[in-house]
């Protein structure tokens, strides 16, 4: 879901962040369509935060174990049976620039990432993460309608 193949300097990135301007709260209500078109995460309010959640998913079916898919990378074994469809991925404060930053949950790897999320324009979202070794690398959601699509199974 959320994979970051670029990675660039946590400085060069730090730098950008400066140049984004403040954020509303509902530039980023809705629901978004990840990078590579593998989910829908619906982003809401949730108290004074900003959380995130898998509404839909483009393979809901694990092909290795026909259930649907399940966080089996998380590092907690308790965990790895818990479904992704109605996963919370991020619950983000916002800073002063009025950007949404806290820790995201990536089920590709089950890793945990700080993030940030920038609006831009009305039908992109650039969600950035960095790990803890400074590796950091971004990808665009696009926003979708705020219903839930189908899921398109391969066969």
């Amino acid at each position: 879901m959320i994979v970051f193949a670029r990675c660039v300097a946590a400085g060069a990135l730090f730098l950008m962040f400066g140049l984004i301007g403040t954020a509303r709260a509902e530039d980023f209500v809705g629901t978004w369509l990840t990078d590579q078109g593998e989910a829908n995460i619906r982003v809401e309010r949730c108290g004074a935060q900003m959380c995130g959640t898998v509404v839909w998913l483009r393979d809901p079916i694990d092909p290795k174990t026909r259930k649907p898919q399940a966080d089996d990378k998380n590092p907690n074994a308790t965990l790895r049976s818990r479904p992704i469809l109605g996963l919370r991925i991020f619950a983000m404060d916002q800073d002063a620039t009025g950007s949404w930053v806290g820790t995201i949950y990536n089920s590709d790897d089950g890793l945990n990432y700080r993030g940030r999320l920038s609006p831009r324009g009305d039908a992109e979202m650039e969600v950035h993460g960095c790990t803890r070794d400074n590796l950091c690398g971004s990808e665009v959601w696009r926003r979708v309608a705020d219903k839930p699509l189908p899921p398109q199974n391969k066969k």
